[in-house]
């Protein structure tokens, strides 16, 4: 083949110069800046040719980065029929952004995206973006789909990403197209699964996920554990003077068998209670314990209790009419308060009456059992949650039957105690439908009043035992702090915890943080409406489900929403409050539009109106923990 010669002119070289200058052009990775238009990854054999004759004639710019392909691997794993997992295999030294991820459906009828989870990144400052949260090394992104199409379909993916190198070298913006074959679905859709995704996993869907994914020896003894915990939060410690003065109010006839029978009917009453309103809370969508928080529902159940404890302080012994007691003593043996049936009826109600918010794990139980519609193990987990929370219950109990005196002014005293105890539940149910300072006056008088019980106001002469004085001296202090509770009802106070708090707010150096301002919305349409006013200011939302019967959700007021840490990571939010205590078709389609069951529940959704459902709180939780929910779900 004979040689090809070029003239020895001056410019025979122009154009080996403009292949290079036309190469080194033509390099579009090498390049930092932002708003580089999109391209899609595909491959062509033209410009691969001219890469790598750049690349050999070290003429291109960029040689020494990877091609988009081989620095950001992607590949998508069908979790189920409603959830994808987006991986990218990140090479040596590179990084994707956490921010400029965006995920879209260029074909698939009656298939859309859900809001897309991504895990925690790690903060970087580079010289495109500044300081940005990145991904190294593989990231993994659940994207759940909501779907109308339950057929197996096709479903075609884009995917957007963009990333840079360590070097300082720094791809455009890349789109890359995915074909995805969904399976035929079901309904209602499975129950969440941990699917390896690394990314945050709200409390409740884990419970759910373990439920659908773990053994089912295990799942029933963790909800047990769980149980335990939940023992002494504000929706179940009333239960505990409740059924001591039943207990108590069987007098000096109560045994330690006889005590251990009577708080096992009781503990199994309330744990049938919360199974039977858990599963149909799941299959159905309604709280069943909601329904009983109506005002003639808790005044009653108050008057029940204020008759047990003057029945406890020796006004009168109650007893069934005997017309009644004929009917019943096949079942219990002449029914007095405090026998079986009794303690049944008192802990079946008390479940549905006294503890009516939503904690995590119960939320995970209903969430798996509304998705499955597996109410035989959702029913099991609920019972054994139900089971631990008694558990201390039946041993409080058994114990008080063996340690109550037997005969004597002292079983007169104790019984007085738990009356009045019986009496604060009283005021703790009612508080959730009576003014704020009508709550302080009601406790100011249950404290004075016991003050006077105990001495107070009595003179002890020199012989007095020590015991007189101590009684004496628990008495003033009572007295004392009645006298504040009526003070803080009269000048507006609202917290029996802080009666005074009305006149620190008025001086300009008192360190009380001031409460949230939240705005009240109502129904689906109220909400819809408020999220399109804050997209149009491009604000992140927060929404708030209240009720007035929800202990819990007041406790978050009182020691969550008050922190200053909360109040700096809100700042910038727009909070938004769906009162939900009248439980009215409003409340009950706004909370089935989520999936909800009822309050306390939070919801964040970022500028774009979307939730962020990875980060939805049930439950209560305290500040520190809040605070870094917050900011997580919003990128503070």
């Amino acid at each position: 083949m004979p040689a090809i010669t070029f003239p020895n002119t001056p410019g025979r070289y122009s154009w080996a110069l403009a292949l290079c200058l036309l190469l080194s052009l033509w390099a579009p990775l090498n390049s930092h800046a932002e708003g580089i238009p999109a391209q899609k990854v595909e491959s062509s054999g033209i410009s691969d040719l001219f890469s790598s004759l750049g690349n050999r004639l070290g003429l291109n710019s960029a040689s020494a980065f990877l091609p988009p392909d081989q620095a950001f691997h992607s590949s998508i794993d069908i979790e189920n029929a409603y959830s994808l997992v987006v991986y990218f295999d990140i090479g040596d030294e590179y990084y994707l952004y956490k921010d400029k991820f965006g995920f879209e459906i260029i074909s698939g009828d009656g298939i859309t995206l859900g809001q897309a989870q991504l895990p925690p990144g790690k903060e970087k400052y580079d010289e495109a973006f500044g300081l940005s949260q990145v991904y190294y090394d593989e990231v993994a992104i659940r994207i759940p789909l909501e779907r109308t199409n339950l057929e197996a379909t096709p479903l075609k993916l884009l995917l957007k990403f963009q990333g840079c190198a360590d070097k300082g070298f720094c791809y455009p913006p890349l789109e890359r197209e995915v074909d995805v074959a969904l399976p035929k679905a079901t309904t209602p859709p499975p129950a969440v699964t941990t699917a390896n995704s690394g990314g945050y996993q709200s409390e409740q869907d884990r419970y759910a996920s373990t439920l659908a994914t773990g053994s089912i020896g295990l799942t029933l003894l963790s909800f047990f554990g769980l149980g335990l915990l939940l023992t002494f939060t504000p929706c179940v410690f009333p239960m505990i003077p409740i059924l001591s003065g039943i207990i108590a109010g069987q007098g000096s006839q109560i045994t330690t068998r006889k005590a251990f029978t009577l708080s096992l009917v009781y503990v199994l009453a309330m744990a049938s209670a919360y199974t039977i309103a858990g599963v149909l809370a799941g299959l159905f969508g309604g709280n069943l314990q909601a329904v009983f928080q109506t005002p003639w529902v808790l005044i009653t159940f108050s008057l029940v209790f204020v008759a047990l404890a003057f029945s406890m302080f020796g006004f009168y012994e109650l007893q069934l009419p005997n017309r009644w007691q004929s009917k019943l003593t096949e079942l219990s043996n002449k029914q007095r308060g405090g026998t079986l049936v009794g303690a049944g009826v008192m802990g079946f109600l008390s479940a549905l009456i006294v503890g009516p918010c939503v904690a995590a794990p119960l939320a995970g139980a209903l969430i798996y059992i509304g998705q499955t519609g597996d109410a035989m193990l959702g029913g099991a987990a609920l019972f054994a949650l139900s089971l631990g929370m008694g558990t201390p219950l039946l041993i409080l109990g058994t114990s008080a039957g063996k340690l109550l005196p037997k005969a004597g002014a002292w079983m007169n005293n104790i019984k007085a105690v738990f009356g009045v105890l019986l009496l604060a539940v009283a005021i703790w149910l009612l508080e959730r439908i009576i003014p704020a300072q009508a709550t302080l006056l009601l406790w100011a008088a249950l404290f004075v009043v016991s003050a006077i019980y105990l001495g107070a106001l009595d003179h002890l002469p020199p012989e007095a035992s020590g015991w007189r004085k101590l009684w004496k001296g628990c008495g003033v202090i009572l007295l004392i702090y009645g006298i504040i509770l009526s003070l803080g009802a009269a000048s507006g106070g609202k917290d029996p915890l802080k009666p005074l708090a009305a006149f620190s707010m008025g001086n300009a150096t008192a360190g009380p943080t001031q409460a949230l301002a939240f705005k009240k919305v109502k129904g689906v349409d109220g909400l819809q409406q408020e999220l399109a006013l804050a997209q149009a200011q491009n604000r992140p939302v927060m929404l708030d489900f209240y009720a007035d019967w929800c202990v819990s959700c007041k406790q978050m007021e009182r020691e969550t929403f008050s922190a200053p840490g909360v109040q700096a990571a809100l700042s910038k939010v727009i909070l938004l409050k769906a009162d939900v205590t009248a439980n009215d078709e409003a409340d009950q389609a706004l909370l089935a539009k989520f999936g909800l069951y009822g309050p306390p529940s939070i919801l964040f959704f970022n500028p774009q109106g979307q939730e962020q459902t990875q980060y939805r709180l049930m439950g209560f939780v305290g500040a520190q923990e809040f605070e870094t929910l917050v900011r997580a779900a919003l990128n503070v």
